[in-house]
């Protein structure tokens, strides 16, 4: 799976495992042969994941939903690019939920309890990736906008438009979607008992890079520039002016790093020093590095609300629209005239 599902407490038959063909620095001291205790790594967590990843979803995707009503209300409303990035990067968060956390976690992982055809698990794969791909590189067109808005403000409003936004958009779910393919050879870390093939190691690499090791490079010196010329306009007398879309940017970007930063030591972990399949730490430290990973798909609503008193007021806006609509859906026709007629008659 892209972000491999939590183990279920139940463990399958353990099977005897084949010699190793050549040297491996990961299995050195054991005579080319694998270790002598085959058992699978206990999934010490137990349903804990599974009870997470269940809270997760009944919580964040009703906020992920609301989050995208009221940036679209916005977007439509001011017609700012920030908004329209901010809601395809909720969308892309609800697709990843859908996707990852849904059917990846919770229906494959412990419904299903993994007997899923091969040829579905690789298909899924596909989709996991692109998921994460786009979340990803959507803030990093944030991110580039926000640069371009502080740093280069003339050129920015002379080629900023809704339509331009979206078609950077539609481009990165294209390309994001060809670089999910790759991933369908993409190899389960919980049933990983060989050493990683060369593809297996281009695979995780490639994963690493293109969901974090590049996006927090272009995070780093962006958000660097930022504030650099932020600093530089506050040493000049003249007031530093940080946007609500500057301070939400640089949340976003930071709770990113921090959040998927354990998945990625972990995975390389996993690849280089102590596999998943073997090592039960390294399979809890997993676990707990995928569940803050998929945190960060619903953080961000709180993020917006704790920086934009403009979206809080919106949210608030979407809520009663959506109160009133289900009051009124609830009373009686006659009732429902009689109200529309006192209104009426109010503003008469």
């Amino acid at each position: 799976m892209g972000l491999e599902g939590a183990e279920t407490a139940v463990q399958p038959q353990v099977t005897l495992l084949p010699t190793v063909n050549g040297s491996n620095p990961r299995y050195d001291g054991v005579d080319g042969h694998w270790p002598e205790s085959p058992e699978r790594s206990p999934c010490v967590a137990g349903i804990i994941p599974v009870i997470y990843y269940s809270v997760l979803l009944s919580l964040g995707l009703p906020v992920n939903v609301l989050t995208s009503v009221a940036l679209a209300r916005l977007a439509a409303r001011t017609r700012k690019p920030s908004y329209h990035y901010l809601l395809a990067l909720t969308a892309s968060d609800i697709v990843t939920q859908v996707i990852i956390v849904f059917v990846g976690f919770l229906l494959q992982g412990a419904v299903l309890a993994r007997q899923v055809p091969q040829a579905v698990v690789r298909t899924a794969n596909i989709l996991e990736f692109a998921a994460n791909h786009a979340s990803v590189w959507i803030a990093v067109l944030f991110t580039v906008d926000r640069y371009n808005a502080l740093c280069r403000p003339l050129r920015h409003r002379a080629t900023s438009s809704p339509g331009r936004t979206h078609r950077a958009i539609a481009a990165v779910i294209g390309v994001t979607l060809l670089t999910g393919i790759p991933f369908y050879w993409w190899l389960d870390v919980w049933r990983d008992a060989d050493p990683p093939s060369t593809m297996d190691k281009l695979l995780k690499w490639a994963h690493c890079l293109i969901v974090y090791f590049i996006p927090c490079n272009v995070f780093l010196v962006t958000n660097s520039a930022i504030i650099l010329r932020l600093r530089k306009r506050g040493q000049r007398g003249l007031r530093p002016l940080v946007s609500k879309s500057t301070a939400i940017l640089l949340g976003v970007t930071s709770l990113f790093a921090l959040l998927w930063a354990p998945r990625i030591i972990v995975m390389l972990y996993h690849l280089y020093v102590a596999p998943v399949h073997r090592d039960w730490r390294v399979h809890l430290a997993l676990d707990i590095a995928n569940m803050l990973a998929m945190l960060n798909t619903e953080v961000n609503f709180g993020l917006y609300c704790f920086i934009s008193k403009t979206f809080r007021a919106t949210v608030r806006q979407v809520i009663c629209d959506v109160h009133m609509a289900c009051a009124l859906k609830s009373q009686p026709k006659q009732t429902v005239v009689e109200l529309m007629l006192k209104s009426v008659g109010t503003e008469l």
